[in-house]
């Protein structure tokens, strides 16, 4: 066989080919985003997307024409094509089908907002929520990022993997603080996740919102690896110390009920 043989093969990258790779990359960067901001600008879209104006423009109008993205008056957002991609993941089979039931019993039973959150370093994403029945209900859009640093889920997808993979997921970037709770140090982080393992359960004591507490518990695939986190989210007047034990107890049986299906296995985005 010979080099350019070689280099034909399925799977080998030539010289030329990674520009249309960049491209796209460019472009669902562009598309995250609008889901991530809502209505953008322009000016705004590329700021956001580390990107020129005129490349903006470009990737603007061909998500467009796929119907990923719509513009109107001046102002960019997520198209109903995206809609449609997403409800394709929805109704895959696996995760949210499997914790869809275990979820709405908890509801019922607490009265809480419940989440289901997966990893997608540095960020939490939260894919599906059965919200509240109280005055005061914890919302959060689905689709919504926020950093692992901050949230119950996070410390719940991270504290029984590996040091080094807690790092790589954590990136170089900054603990940004939120409320005078928000852990800012690695360090500090890495010893909470030790209490995590300790207790079995996360806890985010109002470090992403003062006033709002969050209790998180590992969701396990067939072969014992962490694939999501389910959640529990109030008001700290409905939250306090008292009865975290207690919440976490139920979450955990309802995360053994997840895991039971054999659905887990490949949750992950």
């Amino acid at each position: 066989m010979t080099d350019a043989d070689t280099a034909r093969r399925p799977g080998r990258t030539r010289t030329g080919d990674t520009e249309p790779v960049r491209t796209l990359e460019r472009g669902l960067t562009v598309l995250r985003m609008l889901g991530q901001h809502g209505a953008l600008t322009l000016g705004d879209a590329a700021r956001h997307a580390g990107l020129n104006a005129s490349t903006a423009y470009r990737l603007l109008h061909t998500l467009q024409a796929q119907g990923f993205a719509q513009e109107s008056a001046g102002l960019w957002q997520v198209g109903v094509q995206a809609f449609a991609t997403g409800q394709a993941y929805l109704g895959a089979g696996g995760l949210i089908p499997a914790a869809r039931p275990e979820m709405q019993a908890l509801v019922a039973e607490l009265g809480e907002t419940v989440n289901l959150a997966v990893l997608q370093a540095p960020d939490v994403v939260y894919v599906h929520q059965e919200e509240g029945r109280g005055l005061m209900r914890m919302f959060t859009q689905i689709g919504a990022r926020v950093p692992l640093h901050c949230t119950g889920a996070g410390k719940a997808l991270l504290a029984w993997q590996p040091t080094e993979e807690v790092r790589r997921a954590l990136g170089e970037r900054s603990f940004q603080s939120f409320t005078p709770h928000t852990l800012t140090t690695p360090a500090a982080y890495l010893a909470e996740l030790e209490g995590v393992r300790r207790a079995g359960y996360a806890l985010d004591n109002e470090e992403r919102e003062l006033g709002v507490r969050c209790v998180a518990v590992p969701v396990l695939d067939s072969g014992g690896q962490t694939v999501a986190a389910l959640s529990l989210s109030a008001p700290s007047s409905r939250l306090p110390d008292s009865r975290v034990p207690e919440l976490a107890a139920r979450l955990q049986r309802a995360s053994r009920s997840i895991s039971k299906s054999g659905t887990t296995r490949d949750a992950s985005l």
